[in-house]
């Protein structure tokens, strides 16, 4: 501090420059980026900024959260399955054999979870984005939560149509809490059975074996989320990379999460589920092909979730 300089006055500079720096701020480029205040601050009597105190116990109190999503509505919720075999010459995209196996099990395994399940055959782009912006059109206030499985060809962020590819997101933005009011809160779970990319997993030998508590306001008891919560996404492989399919079985993918929810899909915590998921497709499927480029390769699928509770099936 300088000499001669007042105490007092050094201290409310440093006050201030606290009070500036209070915000949150975003990690995008600075013509995108804002400080955004935590709490507002309100005029007194005087005209001066007082801070209101959010940690009064007139304001908050401490309530038990529940952690799993409620799953007691009227119906488990739909299940529609977009099953893509035959493509128009134009896409050069070869017929998918073995889907229509892997449609069949999934009909059957979501069925038995609880959902209304229905399987589109060969839908365009524009028919795709139809049928489900009329579902998320719907209302779901008497369903738990929704599923929609796609199973086509892909490439990284898209999904193909019978005639052409679009974006995964504009489909998936269709549930998002601002677009679908009534499945706020509740899961939508997406599974995508299709490519990411155009790399092989070559694999590598291995020589291994085999809550905090939650604030409520007393005087407005509702509260905001993130318009993007309560997704999980399922992918069959990771970003860049092929995903295998069998013109027999199935793909790996849906043998895989059929074999599993058959048998532990009322039991486990859907991570649970898809953790185990992960294990089969990793170590119990490996290409095979009179071509050796594409022989001996490996798969493990890739899970998104910004779910914000566990979810049962039971």
């Amino acid at each position: 501090m300088a000499a001669g300089e007042p105490a007092g006055e050094t201290a409310l500079e440093a006050e201030d420059e606290e009070r500036k720096l209070s915000g949150d701020e975003t990690d995008a480029r600075p013509d995108r980026r804002g400080r955004f205040l935590l709490f507002g601050s309100k005029k007194n009597k005087d005209g001066q900024n007082r801070e209101q105190d959010y940690s009064s116990e007139s304001h908050y109190r401490i309530v038990s959260p529940t952690f799993q999503y409620k799953m007691s509505h009227q119906r488990v919720g739909k299940c529609i399955i977009i099953n893509n075999k035959n493509f128009d010459e134009k896409t050069g995209m070869n017929v998918r054999n073995g889907t229509d196996r892997d449609a069949g099990e999934l009909f059957k395994c979501f069925k038995s979870l609880g959902f209304d399940v229905f399987i589109y055959n060969d839908q365009t782009c524009e028919k795709m984005e139809r049928l489900l912006k009329e579902a998320s059109e719907e209302d779901h206030s008497d369903s738990s939560c929704f599923a929609c499985i796609l199973l086509s060809h892909g490439e990284e962020g898209m999904i193909y149509g019978t005639d052409g590819a679009m974006p995964i997101k504009s489909i998936t933005s269709l549930f998002r809490g601002d677009m679908c009011k009534s499945l706020v809160g509740r899961p939508k779970l997406f599974f995508i059975q299709a490519c990411r990319g155009s790399e092989f997993d070559d694999g590598i030998q291995t020589d291994s074996g085999p809550p905090n508590d939650t604030l409520e306001t007393d005087a407005n008891p509702r509260h905001k989320i993130p318009v993007e919560a309560d997704f999980l996404f399922a992918y069959s492989t990771v970003p860049g990379y092929y995903s295998w399919r069998n013109p027999g079985r199935g793909s790996w993918f849906v043998q895989a999460l059929c074999t599993v929810l058959n048998e532990f899909g009322k039991q486990l915590e859907i991570m649970q589920i898809l953790t185990r998921v992960n294990y089969m497709v990793a170590t119990s499927f490996e290409s095979w092909s009179e071509d050796p480029r594409f022989s001996e390769k490996k798969q493990i699928p890739c899970v998104v979730s910004m779910l914000t509770k566990e979810l049962y099936f039971n």
